[in-house]
């Protein structure tokens, strides 16, 4: 009785609609129903739980917070809503924290029975999962910088996504446009210009002649 409940409870999510009989079956023997208080941590940012979460019932908040501890509300998510599939994809530790917002109960499925419904990891809808998900991260990290950073810390970011390692320092190979970074970060060009030159006499930062950027370690721990 208890795998045909659950095999009732994953035909009713819309996530599972396009599962054949047999890939509904498998999931409904390994997938287990848990019940979240009311403020309860889901998954936590920068860590692994190894399990997709799907809500049953219940309400839940995706956050991401900044070293100080200040948070921005990224998503709420509702009966039907799924977490934690970024980090079975890619590998990656989770880039936010879902809290539930009320008594929540979801089912959950381990990283092996989520596999199987995955696709060959050398095909290519595989690969453009993979490219959604890296997409996702740099989202949720583009509106935690808008929402909690400065402008200073916006551009030492951009910065820093830009960069690539260069052995004893990090470097950006083509030409910074102020223009475009301006964009990126939410500001006005004559700020980000600012920003730049200041950045400079400081020593963050040093732009060659042919508009390379080198980036000192310290700008990272600025």
């Amino acid at each position: 009785m208890a795998m045909l409940s659950n095999l009732d409870l994953i035909r009713r999510v819309p996530l599972f609609s396009m599962l054949t009989g047999e890939q509904a079956q498998g999931i409904a023997e390994g997938v287990v129903k848990r019940r979240f208080r009311r403020g309860e941590v889901m998954v936590e940012q920068g860590t692994r739980s190894n399990a997709l979460f799907i809500l049953l019932t219940g309400r839940a908040r995706v956050v991401t917070a900044d070293q100080r501890g200040r948070e921005v509300i990224l998503a709420v998510l509702h009966p039907g809503d799924y977490l934690g599939e970024m980090s079975l994809i890619d590998g990656e530790p989770h880039s936010a924290t879902v809290r539930a917002e009320v008594q929540t109960d979801a089912l959950v499925l381990g990283r092996a029975e989520f596999a199987h419904c995955l696709p060959e990891q050398t095909s290519l809808s595989y690969a453009i999962m993979r490219g959604l998900t890296a997409r996702l991260r740099a989202a949720d990290r583009q509106i935690e910088s808008l929402a909690l950073l400065d402008v200073y810390g916006r551009v030492a970011r951009a910065l820093l996504d830009m960069s690539e390692d260069g052995g004893d320092f990090k470097w950006i190979r083509s030409k910074v446009s102020r223009q475009d970074l301006a964009k990126v970060v939410g500001a006005s060009r004559e700020m980000v210009s600012r920003v730049m030159k200041d950045l400079e006499v400081r020593g963050f930062i040093e732009t060659q002649a042919d508009g390379s950027v080198l980036l000192k370690e310290t700008l990272a721990n600025r």
